[in-house]
């Protein structure tokens, strides 16, 4: 009985530590105009595929969510899965 009321006070402590956050946050560094626009261009392309996965969930057939993929990189990213490679 003790071990038990023992186990179950290390957890209320564990929780409690938990709660603090473990890291500090990161600190701000100049980031460069390439940088930022790789960033934006990144968040763009998972938003894409985001919507892709989205369309295949869906149940709607592989073509059709490959075309809505395409047309929503066109001129974003490179390739017919909207990526990045030697664009960097």
């Amino acid at each position: 009985m003790i071990a038990a009321v023992m186990m179950s006070m290390a957890w209320v402590v564990a929780g409690a530590q938990s709660a603090v956050p473990a890291t500090k946050p990161p600190v701000a560094t100049a980031i460069s105009e390439h940088v930022r626009s790789d960033i934006t261009r990144h968040r763009a392309m998972a938003q894409a595929h985001e919507a892709a996965a989205r369309c295949l969930e869906s149940g709607k057939p592989e073509e059709i969510c490959l075309k809505e993929l395409q047309a929503s990189c066109k001129g974003l990213a490179i390739g017919k899965y909207c990526g990045m490679r030697h664009e960097h």
